[in-house]
């Protein structure tokens, strides 16, 4: 299943895509796709598909063009992964790391998938990195590498928009460099990890999205700068989330962003950052594409 937001900013509503491709809104199921949404786990899915198979067909359709908003709506937190490739790893210069490297980004930095994106104040080293998140289903806290994926929702792209100055030549704080506004922007639609069926109120396996070996990419002004595949992760994905939930507990909604492949800006020789007028493509192979423009700031 696919799962939407869209609308104005500040007025964003919840949508389904059907498996015929149809865009519909679904307000009328009441609530968003937030942490309450996800706390029901199998439950809320079932509710999900009992509204989709009595109701989707008579609920309006999302034209074409309508802003997407974040896929999800505010979580808790955003947890990412810093040097989880080894080709990212290798051209950083950097020594792989014997533990996952975590940072928190701020959730007032997430964006809809095709926003514009502002430079932001006194920045000039704004930085690309597509990277695949996960959506926590389940609250997570002390769980075992082979108990982590009952506790994912579904994956979704990411583009981790840094701002190398802030990262890195501010007394080296990650989180600040990782949080202006709009450096999250997700989407454009969140692929659960069990289908739905619609004559029934049960969740049944379904095609999951191949989170071990999903290629990922992204252009800027059509020019391909990242080019990979999640196989060549360090930590893969239920080791991260049995990671992070040693150290904080997972709320249903949160997100984990699992690193970047080489090709970002700043391990281009010499490094080449994002100015006004910029476009950056990005996409992961079953989870969409998304397009920011950068504008300059004000």
């Amino acid at each position: 299943m696919k799962l939407f937001r869209f609308g104005a900013p500040g007025a964003e509503r919840p949508g389904v895509m059907l498996p015929d491709g149809a865009r519909v809104d679904a307000a009328g199921f009441g609530g968003d796709w937030d942490e309450r949404f996800f706390a029901e786990g199998a439950a809320g899915m079932a509710r999900l598909a009992k509204w989709i198979g009595a109701d989707a067909a008579k609920a309006p359709r999302v034209p074409a063009g309508t802003r997407l908003a974040s896929a999800v709506a505010r979580p808790s937190k955003i947890v990412c992964i810093g040097l989880n490739y080894r080709d990212h790893a290798r051209e950083s210069g950097a020594a792989l790391p014997g533990e996952p490297i975590v940072f928190l980004k701020a959730t007032s930095a997430l964006a809809g998938p095709d926003d514009d994106l502002r430079l932001p104040v006194g920045g000039e080293k704004t930085d690309w990195e597509v990277e695949l998140g996960l959506v926590i289903g389940a609250c997570a806290k002390h769980v075992s590498v082979e108990d982590a994926l009952s506790h994912v929702a579904g994956f979704v792209l990411h583009n981790d928009y840094s701002e190398r100055g802030f990262q890195l030549e501010r007394h080296g704080q990650w989180t600040k460099g990782k949080s202006c506004d709009g450096f999250a922007p997700l989407g454009p639609f969140l692929s659960t990890l069990s289908t739905l069926s619609t004559s029934s109120t049960s969740a049944t396996p379904g095609e999951p999205f191949d989170y071990a070996s999903a290629r990922l990419w992204l252009k800027v002004n059509g020019e391909t700068k990242q080019d990979g595949t999640t196989a060549d992760m360090i930590f893969d994905v239920p080791t991260l989330v049995s990671y992070v939930s040693q150290f904080m507990t997972l709320l249903p909604g949160d997100i984990i962003s699992t690193g970047t492949p080489a090709g970002v800006g700043l391990g281009q020789r010499p490094p080449r950052y994002l100015v006004a007028g910029d476009e950056v493509e990005l996409g992961i192979e079953g989870l969409g594409s998304a397009r920011q423009r950068l504008r300059a700031y004000g």
